[in-house]
């Protein structure tokens, strides 16, 4: 009981052992399988899919099948149920020959991520093959002088099975004179020998029939026979003997053709005929007869086909020697092939991840590939390279497996393609390499927004442009490609002026080019201000903005503008243009010099086309006025004279100073006058003249009668006002005793006298121009009249008197009087 105990003891700790073994194997990417040789096409090898963990739809996903690696294929995956299953059906004894070990391998690629499996499968043997013999029959011919002991070799049996299924034991029909003995070599190879047991008598027995049997240990057991024929010959009593048992040399695999590898050396103790010895190969595979050639008469080994180490290493050859009386001798000759570099390294790409994104993160497998060399040890020992100046490095995977990953990140902007060289190079002296070019090509990501060509644009535009013109173009690059670098404009969203900024401009969203949509004013719209977007077509998609800054230029496209004298009713009725006109006030004793009249113009542009100047272009009399050339006042040129006419005419020429030049005329009446009567006889004269053809001049009479009237009363009023405040000073004066110091200290322009009441007449007349329509005047005071207290000449301090003659008062009277009627 406690045998058996640890009996199924032992058998748990391998069948662990074994799990382990094998999810370590599935770990690393090393499956191993067995299946018997001589299966059906389709028949199942190993799940795949579970020993990887992979699951079904990841296989599909991830595109995974066997590489062909150009070889014959001997599996294929089953997608459908992750099975590796046969192609064909498979003979061991086809494929491996005499291998121990028949190992297929295989290997599996997977995309997204890139990765390889490798695998192999142990083809077991089974017992398909007898043992069988070369030839059904053989003769063998002995002299009856042999004696007894002689040893005679038997042509070998072959079973292309191996181990218990292979070539176990041979067995001899029974025989009085001979008995059958079985060596083994030291490869392991049964070699059959016939041992003579007795003398051969020729005239009793001619001729001996055996029967030579091999039988392997498969089960069931099968076997094979052959039929031995004994000959026996008369005379020649010995036999050839050659000088070495076994014949041993060593030959480099490129040796050339026709070249000698040994020679064997056989004597023979009889003479004459019978002491005659050939050459020749005893029982050797029909394939070794196409590699070497045996001279019959020197026993020279020549070789006639060139030797192939990965092929053949070792080769075992029997010779035999024979006299002229049939009596022969065996030997072994054992040729070693040593192996020359003459094989280079072959590298197989299995896959290539082209194009790579240029995001790829960093260990990103782009290529599989695997080495190959057919020579052995040191010759078949193969170290593979790349380029440090790529951003690639090189990683094994197991056995002769590589693989490039990406070391760096990848820039398409900076390099676009890659052309990695890889170098496979063995250890052989000298060493053999060989190289493969592995062409990448970086696939773009969006990841470079675009750049415009300025920092900021700016452009100048003409007023009165035409619509649809051209402004300027915006020019925007990106460095990504193809899709990603297709670059779009587009406004972004503004409001100018309270409309919406797309209906003043626009951008073309190929080229740029910015359009105005409208004819623009400088007067109305000096400046615009906006944005333009530059987008990609990534995805997403990237963008940059950059300011516009677009001027208007103003043209000379306004006309002067008269604000001051006002248009005339009836040219303005008429729309005969810019015709301005006005009626001016002027006292017949002015002197050179004065001013009359002020002819203000402006004009809506700007700059040079907005600078004004004034010339009289016409007048009653040339020489009794001027006007100011930039100021536009017009001024008495000489005091007026009698004979000069009442009612002066004055066009007044406005000009501004643009290309071409435009301008405006005013038209101004100016009537001189001595006395309120002839004044307002002048007045009614110009408003008939004023009125239109068939209107009636009452009104205006009548309203210039009111306003003489209104006058003349504030005149009075402005009288009784003077003399109050004269009576009340007066009684102050005589209240307060006269060296009083209560009024010491007081300004004397506190009071207010005719000379004051003169002052500011003459300070406001000579500011003040009215006309008969002066609701449309426009005043101007001069810094005098804005002061505190009104302008007052001071008294002489001796006499202390503020009041001043009736003379004077009369003078001011009179002349306040005047000034305030023009000013009516």
């Amino acid at each position: 009981m406690c045998a058996v105990g640890r009996r199924w003891g032992r058998r748990q700790r391998a069948l662990l052992w074994a799990v382990l073994l094998a999810a370590w194997e599935a770990a690393w990417g090393q499956l191993r399988y067995s299946v018997p040789e001589e299966m059906p096409k389709g028949s199942f090898v190993g799940d795949v899919a579970k020993d990887l963990g992979l699951q079904l739809p990841a296989l599909k996903d991830r595109d995974a099948h066997v590489f062909d690696t150009g070889r014959t294929r001997y599996f294929f995956l089953d997608l459908q149920n992750g099975h590796l299953s046969m192609m064909e059906q498979v003979d061991r004894e086809e494929i491996c020959a005499a291998v121990a070990k028949c190992v297929l391998n295989f290997e599996i690629l997977v995309k997204r991520p890139m990765n390889i499996y490798k695998g192999e499968v142990e083809i077991l043997d089974i017992n398909d093959n007898p043992p069988s013999f070369p030839e059904r029959r053989n003769v063998l011919e002995i002299s009856e002088n042999t004696a007894p002991g002689a040893r005679f070799p038997l042509e070998r049996a072959h079973d292309p099975d191996i181990g218990v299924n292979s070539l176990q034991n041979y067995e001899c029909s029974e025989s009085s004179y001979f008995t059958l003995d079985v060596k083994t070599g030291g490869d392991g190879v049964k070699y059959p020998e016939l041992l003579l047991v007795k003398s051969l008598d020729r005239e009793q027995q001619a001729a001996h029939h055996l029967i030579l049997t091999a039988t392997d240990n498969g089960s069931p057991v099968k076997s094979g026979s052959t039929t031995v024929e004994i000959i026996v010959l008369d005379g020649n009593d010995n036999a050839p003997e050659f000088t070495q048992s076994v014949y041993k040399v060593t030959v480099r695999e490129d040796v050339a053709v026709g070249s000698r590898v040994l020679q064997v050396t056989a004597s023979d103790r009889d003479e004459g005929p019978n002491a005659e010895v050939k050459y020749s190969f005893f029982q050797i595979p029909e394939k070794f007869n196409k590699t070497f050639k045996m001279d019959p008469e020197s026993g020279e080994i020549v070789i006639i086909e060139n030797l192939n180490f990965e092929e053949h290493e070792f080769y075992e050859l029997v010779v035999q020697a024979r006299d002229a009386g049939g009596l022969s001798s065996h030997s072994k000759v054992l040729i070693k092939v040593v192996d020359v570099n003459n094989y280079v390294p072959e590298i197989v790409i299995m896959s290539v991840f082209t194009p790579v994104p240029e995001d790829t993160p960093l260990g990103t497998v782009i290529a599989i590939f695997s080495v190959q060399d057919r020579d052995s040890g040191a010759n078949g020992e193969v170290q593979c390279s790349i380029s440090d100046s790529h951003p690639f490095r090189l990683e094994k995977s197991f056995d002769n497996y590589y693989r490039v990953v990406t070391a760096e990140l990848l820039d398409r902007e900076q390099v676009s393609e890659y052309n990695v060289t890889v170098r496979a190079a063995d250890g052989g002296s000298p060493p053999l390499q060989s190289s493969a070019v592995l062409a990448l090509r970086v696939l773009d990501v969006n990841d470079n927004a675009p750049v415009f060509a300025e920092e900021r644009y700016s452009a100048r535009l003409a007023e009165n442009n035409a619509a649809g013109a051209l402004v300027l173009t915006v020019r925007a690059t990106d460095a990504d490609w193809g899709q990603n670098a297709r670059v779009r404009y587009r406004l972004a969203e503004g409001r100018v002026r309270g409309a919406p900024l797309s209906s003043y401009v626009s951008v073309q969203a190929e080229t740029g080019a910015l359009y105005a949509l409208r004819s623009f004013d400088y007067e109305q719209l000096r400046e615009l201000q906006l944005w333009v977007r530059a987008e990609d077509g990534g995805a997403p998609a990237l963008s940059s903005n950059v300011s516009v800054r677009l001027l208007i230029v103003d043209e000379n496209d306004n006309a002067p503008q008269v604000l001051y004298p006002p248009q005339a009713a009836a040219a303005a009725a008429a729309g005969s243009g810019a015709v301005w006109s006005g009626v001016e006030l002027a006292p017949r004793w002015s002197e050179a010099g004065a001013l009359v009249a002020k002819v203000v113009a402006v004009d809506a542009d700007a700059g040079q086309n907005a600078w004004l100047s004034y010339e009289l272009a016409k007048a009653t009399e040339p020489g009794l006025f001027r006007v100011g050339l930039h100021s536009g006042e017009v001024r008495t040129a000489r005091s007026p004279l009698a004979r000069d006419a009442a009612r002066q005419s004055l066009v007044v020429l406005v000009k501004d100073h643009g290309r071409p030049a435009l301008s405006a005329t005013a038209t101004l009446s100016v009537v001189l006058a001595e006395s309120v009567a002839e004044l307002l006889a002048e007045l009614g004269s110009a408003a008939d003249e004023a009125a239109a053809p068939g209107e009636p001049a009452a009104g205006l009479t009548r309203w210039l009668v009111l306003a003489v009237a209104a006058v003349s009363c504030l005149f009075v009023a402005f009288l009784l006002l003077l003399l109050a405040l004269r009576l009340r000073r007066w009684r102050r004066q005589q209240l307060l005793p006269a060296d009083s110091g209560a009024l010491r200290g007081v300004p004397v322009s506190h009071f207010v006298g005719i000379d004051g009441v003169r002052a500011f007449l003459q300070s406001y007349s000579h500011e003040v121009s009215l006309t008969a329509d002066s609701r449309k005047s426009q005043l101007r005071f001069s810094a005098g009249s804005c002061c505190d207290t009104l302008p007052a000449r001071l008294p002489d301090e001796a006499s202390g008197d503020l009041v001043p003659s009736g003379d004077q008062v009369t003078e001011t009277g009179g002349q306040a009087a005047f000034q305030l009627g023009f000013m009516i």
